[in-house]
């Protein structure tokens, strides 16, 4: 299988409290610092979610880029239970996170 270009970016809803609070877990035990970030409301994200079939302006799944297929309807049918309930349960911020310093280099806009 050929690796898409940008290997190791995680997509994800930047306003999602759940979806940014998953990136910090993942970015902090991420020791080697491979992975790498895009927010869906940024250019690149919105690019990137489009290249993947998710519409930016409504987004309803995250994507980690990562040269591995996992099939699409196991991947929707999980992640649906959550898209459908997580700004009810974890809430959802004003903008996008502000991340710190060492999250910042690893940011894709």
């Amino acid at each position: 299988m050929t690796a898409w270009p940008d290997d190791d970016v995680i997509l994800f809803d930047g306003v999602c409290v759940f979806c940014s609070r998953r990136v910090r877990f993942v970015a902090g035990r991420d020791k080697a610092k491979r992975f790498r970030f895009t927010t869906i409301q940024s250019p690149y994200g919105a690019r990137l979610a489009q290249a993947l079939g998710i519409d930016p302006n409504e987004p309803d799944t995250n994507a980690v880029i990562h040269g591995v297929a996992v099939p699409r309807p196991l991947r929707d049918a999980v992640y649906n239970v959550v898209a459908k309930n997580r700004y009810r349960i974890f809430g959802k911020y004003d903008a996008c996170m502000v991340p710190d310093a060492d999250l910042r280099v690893r940011i894709i806009e």
